[in-house]
């Protein structure tokens, strides 16, 4: 069970946070969660269910976490192990997570796949997702894998997707002469870009696309 205190900053003022493995009793905060950090347009039908919760801690519950901000849980994150092969990076986030209830967790694979991170919006700015993807890339040395991967949204492109292709856009926002909310924030995080994916998720502002963004576990030789 991970369980790790630490201080967040509003402004320049430190606050007490935790992040810990969450547990079936947190189950209606992280729906909340979900639905405050993903209002539409994002499909209604993609936030949390119970049934999918308690796979995640049934499955692997090394990738099932929360963080606490006096008390009162303000953001979560989920992974599950895939076996990973680098020549075929498409896939869409439904086929590769089994709809989210993480079925298709592979515990003999090489790499951890980021199911979902949300953070409550009263919350943002606060360094929470960095915290809480900083835990991930612990739970990937611990564990001993390759990498962490994931599917990055990029909600800014649906404004830009008249003129410029998804490919163009991420490299845009690597350079920094475009600034995306997803993409740039995981570019913080120390996430690298490793290509785009059409048709990852329904998801309109996107256009359906996402980057697919990894972060490769420093302690092991290639």
């Amino acid at each position: 069970m991970y369980n790790k205190k630490l201080y967040v900053f509003k402004g320049d003022k430190p606050i007490e946070a935790v992040i810990r493995t969450y547990t079936y009793s947190d189950f209606k905060d992280l729906i909340r969660v979900q639905q405050e950090s993903f209002p539409p347009p994002f499909p209604s039908e993609l936030w949390w269910k119970e049934e999918q919760l308690s796979n995640h801690l049934e499955l692997f519950p090394e990738g099932a976490l929360c963080i606490e901000v006096e008390g009162e849980i303000a953001g979560s994150i989920t992974g599950m192990i895939i076996n990973y092969d680098p020549q075929d990076i498409n896939h869409s986030w439904s086929e590769m997570t089994g709809d989210g209830s993480i079925n298709t967790h592979d515990r003999n694979g090489n790499a951890l796949y980021i199911v979902d991170i949300g953070v409550s919006p009263k919350y943002r700015g606060h360094g929470l997702g960095k915290a809480l993807m900083q835990s991930m890339y612990e739970v990937v040395v611990q564990l001993r894998l390759e990498r962490l991967l994931g599917g990055g949204r990029m909600p800014g492109y649906g404004e830009r997707a008249a003129e410029m292709s998804a490919s163009q856009y991420l490299e845009a926002v690597i350079k920094g002469e475009l600034q995306d909310k997803v993409i740039s924030f995981l570019l913080r995080c120390g996430r690298l870009p490793v290509g785009v994916i059409p048709e990852y998720l329904e998801d309109q502002e996107s256009k359906n696309y996402a980057a697919l963004m990894e972060w490769r576990n420093p302690f092991l030789k290639r």
